[in-house]
């Protein structure tokens, strides 16, 4: 048995729990305010959960809730599952908040309330690697989760302080989304007077029956599509959203998963695409300040847009948690020891100190220590 967006809202809030059953990664993209984060494995032994009082069940989408409804129920609980899940509820919270001053709201948290965490971090990453020079025509690519979107933002705002002259332009490419996918992205920018310009491609489709990585092929498909997209635009950068969360996550999961100390760079230059670089404005940004301005702004955003998830199969699935999700946890983890463990990370990758590496990749060519070590 399921319950509309609109059915939800006409009930007494005090008579129903809102209880959520996504994973980690997806409630980290927005939440429904007044929901109970719960594993579907504890859902029936909780103790934050009334059960005298009406379950809704809430996933991604409004698949995987409708089967856990059902069980519950089945067990003699009022249970039911919301249509469209977090996704339904998202597009109807949209339809009824107009953007007369959002936007203006918005600017304002980034220049008084997240000045100092996000403004000057930003500032200081454009300045201290040089990734906006004068000449530059940025393409901002939006993917419609919140790392984009802020980083949108904050580039209208450099904008407005404009030093020397630079253009920027804000890319979103539809792989392939569900229309309920591409209109929550729509929407957003839309509410945050951000003037997007929408390429259409059939990558979803072309990876749909890759057995092997098919994620990490749709992610380089779609890097090459941005910079041709972006290149047509007159654009000879393009701009993607991660961030200090981000650096730190990779430089460990090269360690322990790719046997290698690499990082993620705050700038690259493409060697497919000659003339165009790759640059990270968010690189000094942690994640939790990225949350905490979506959260005081009211925003909510989707995790992932591809439209082959539909079926809530990451729903709290531990076989299926990305390796980023086990790094996550580990650094937590460890931060509870140690609480500058994140820093130490993310400076370790700029002390690196060559007399004491056995081994070192330049340019693809490997040394060994061997090489140089009777000279001394």
């Amino acid at each position: 048995m399921s319950i509309s967006v609109k059915e939800l809202n006409k009930l007494d809030k005090e008579k129903y729990e809102l209880i959520d059953i996504r994973s980690d990664a997806e409630i980290a993209h927005g939440v429904m305010p007044g929901a109970i984060q719960v594993s579907v494995d504890e859902i029936e032994n909780n103790d934050k959960i009334d059960y005298s009082k009406k379950l809704v069940i809430v996933c991604a989408r409004g698949k995987n809730s409708i089967d856990i409804a059902d069980d519950l129920k089945a067990k003699g609980l009022d249970a039911v599952s919301l249509e469209g899940g977090y996704i339904g509820w998202l597009l109807e919270d949209m339809k009824n908040r107009e953007a007369d001053d959002f936007a203006k709201n918005v600017e304002q948290s980034i220049r008084k309330k997240f000045k100092k965490k996000i403004w000057s971090k930003f500032t200081k990453a454009i300045n201290e690697y040089e990734l906006v020079k004068e000449g530059d025509c940025i393409a901002v690519c939006i993917s419609g989760g919140k790392d984009s979107m802020l980083m949108a933002k904050l580039f209208q705002e450099l904008k407005l302080h404009n030093k020397f002259d630079f253009q920027v332009k804000f890319l979103v490419m539809d792989p392939g989304y569900s229309p309920a996918n591409r209109q929550v992205i729509e929407e957003n920018a839309r509410r945050l007077n951000i003037p997007i310009t929408i390429y259409e491609s059939d990558i979803f489709e072309s990876v749909f029956n890759v057995e092997k990585s098919p994620c990490y092929l749709c992610a380089r498909m779609r890097r090459g599509h941005l910079y041709s997209f972006a290149k047509e635009m007159g654009c000879n950068k393009i701009a993607l959203g991660h961030h200090y969360d981000d650096v730190i996550e990779t430089i460990l999961m090269g360690m322990l998963y790719g046997a290698q100390v690499q990082t993620m760079m705050p700038k690259l230059h493409s060697t497919n695409f000659e003339g165009m670089e790759l640059i990270r404005p968010l690189y000094l940004v942690r994640e939790d300040d990225i949350k905490a301005w979506r959260d005081y702004n009211d925003l909510h955003f989707i995790q992932c847009a591809c439209k082959f998830t539909d079926t809530c199969t990451t729903c709290n699935n531990n076989e299926n948690r990305s390796k980023r999700m086990e790094i996550k946890d580990l650094i937590r983890e460890l931060k509870k020891v140690n609480p500058y463990v994140e820093g130490n990370i993310f400076k370790s990758i700029e002390n690196v100190n060559l007399n004491t590496v056995v081994a070192y990749k330049k340019d693809g060519v490997k040394h060994h220590f061997l090489e140089t070590y009777d000279e001394k």
